[in-house]
């Protein structure tokens, strides 16, 4: 079964302030929000799935929880229609961490809400308040805790590269997302738009965007840490649609590949520590991977496989799926 979000987005709406990084218009591609116009983009978008997708609606690219409360209960009401209908089946949105309460958990439960993600993004402190986001750690652990009492499934989504950010700060961020009890996260490295206090930082020298490099490495870390937590990762970067392309678009790492790179990295890592050079050179090398990842181990490129090469001097290796894998665990045979 395939799953499908179809998105409304809602640039700004309900926003308290803007974060340095951020400017959801050029994110989204959306100019002011048209409440009379979400039918039509819901009638839209339902014309091209099949009856047997797994249909949400996704109330994106803003504070939906912050939104006046009228429009958003007429929002949520709309997509409940659909829900009653049997034309999707839950609906999905996206706000700040801060923007949850108990008043709001309860109102939101009485819809078919499956998931509300939020945008922790990071939860140092140090990083939170050069990035002017306006809220702490406490209120990512606060929404996570009010949420799940309220039987709603919550997604973390964090940035990577963001001012003053370390690895170690990530990593500490993606622990804290599972460990917060997060069924799901997105994981951003952070790209400079320009009409953002970030692009001004950037100009001035204040701020230094990560290499592909540095954002593939970073990435990789936290997803092994997801990885080990049962965490799902749903994606790692924007879209390539998300005008990355565009007169947006100032600096950082910006390649529609960035989460097909950052798994490749991890495979990698896994492949290393399952082989022992001593064990596979000269040697016929089977790796096995999870069903649908053998592009990822092998590396855009075969990159993967002429590392491995270089490093263990095989005879040949070769690639193969392993039904009994799951996410990013490998086995290694060597003959």
């Amino acid at each position: 079964m395939r799953h499908v979000n179809i998105p409304v987005f809602i640039p700004h709406l309900g926003c308290p302030h803007k974060c340095v990084f951020c400017d959801q218009h050029a994110i989204s591609g959306a100019g002011a929000f048209v409440p009379d116009d979400a039918d039509g983009t819901i009638k839209t978008a339902l014309a091209t799935v099949s009856p047997d997708d797994d249909v949400e609606i996704a109330f994106f690219g803003g504070s939906f929880t912050g939104i006046d409360r009228g429009l958003m209960i007429r929002l949520l009401d709309l997509a409940e229609g659909y829900v009653m209908r049997g034309e999707v089946s839950r609906i999905r949105c996206s706000t700040r961490p801060d923007y949850i309460d108990e008043e709001i958990a309860d109102n939101l439960s009485r819809y078919t809400m499956g998931t509300v993600e939020l945008g922790i993004q990071s939860v140092s402190e140090r990083v939170l308040s050069l990035s002017e986001r306006g809220h702490g750690r406490e209120s990512s652990a606060h929404s996570c805790r009010i949420l799940r009492e309220h039987g709603i499934n919550v997604g973390g989504q964090m940035m990577i590269g963001l001012p003053g950010a370390t690895p170690e700060d990530e990593e500490e961020c993606a622990r804290f997302i599972a460990d917060a009890g997060c069924c799901e996260a997105r994981v951003y490295p952070t790209v400079v738009f320009k009409n953002t206090a970030l692009c001004d930082m950037t100009r001035r020298g204040e701020y230094t965007p990560l290499s592909l490099e540095e954002a593939v490495e970073r990435s990789a870390r936290v997803l092994e840490i997801f990885d080990g937590a049962g965490v799902r990762v749903l994606r790692v970067g924007l879209c390539d649609s998300e005008n990355l392309h565009g007169g947006e678009y100032e600096a950082g790492p910006n390649h529609p590949a960035i989460g097909e790179l950052s798994s490749s990295r991890v495979f990698l890592k896994k492949i290393l520590s399952a082989l022992d050079k001593s064990d596979a050179a000269g040697r016929r090398v089977t790796v096995y991977v999870p069903r649908g990842a053998v592009s990822k181990a092998v590396g855009q490129r075969g990159a993967n496989r002429d590392m491995l090469c270089r490093l263990l001097s095989p005879k040949i290796i070769t690639f193969r799926e392993d039904g009994g894998l799951s996410g990013f665990s490998v086995r290694a045979e060597a003959e």
